[in-house]
């Protein structure tokens, strides 16, 4: 079940991140073990989240490689290491869908809200390179930090708009 699709503004915010690189078969198996990793590394920095985990799609190329960070909200900007890294999401216009249900539900829902910026003549900032469409900011943003229930996620699609 999706909410109505709306337009916000967002500040930039700082984040922490583990980067991957796979193939949409290996979406649900990869991604998942790496929000346990993600707040280990910021405990071990003795750093708290400033708000639910996230993934951000780089750059998509459904038929061969995805790039995806599995990332945290931190309140101020961090140096990350070798395995983690420290970066800021950028301000400006976001399209935005509230998805509620489980994960598998999200496909439908991404293409709700796709659809629905190109009805309203909306541009994403978005570039088609030689990997496939890379993305200023293409999120999803897990708004229960993980329940056990994934039946009752709530799942905030948040992708930003072309200046």
């Amino acid at each position: 079940m999706a909410a109505e699709p709306r337009i916000v503004e967002r500040s930039e915010q700082p984040y922490i991140a583990i980067k991957a690189f796979v193939t949409m078969r290996e979406l649900g198996e990869v991604l998942p073990g790496l929000h346990p990793e993600t707040y280990a590394w910021l405990g071990s920095q003795r750093a708290e989240p400033s708000g639910p985990p996230f993934f951000k799609y780089n750059v998509i190329d459904m038929d061969r490689q995805l790039e995806i960070e599995v990332g945290v909200p931190v309140a101020t900007a961090m140096t990350g290491d070798s395995r983690v890294l420290a970066a800021v999401l950028p301000a400006g216009r976001y399209a935005t869908l509230l998805h509620t249900g489980h994960p598998a539900g999200l496909g439908d829902a991404t293409r709700s809200l796709l659809d629905w910026a190109a009805e309203q003549g909306l541009a994403w900032d978005v570039e088609e390179t030689s990997e496939g469409q890379r993305w200023a900011a293409r999120l999803e943003i897990y708004q229960d930090d993980l329940a056990p229930n994934m039946d009752t996620w709530e799942t905030e699609l948040a992708f930003r708009l072309a200046d």
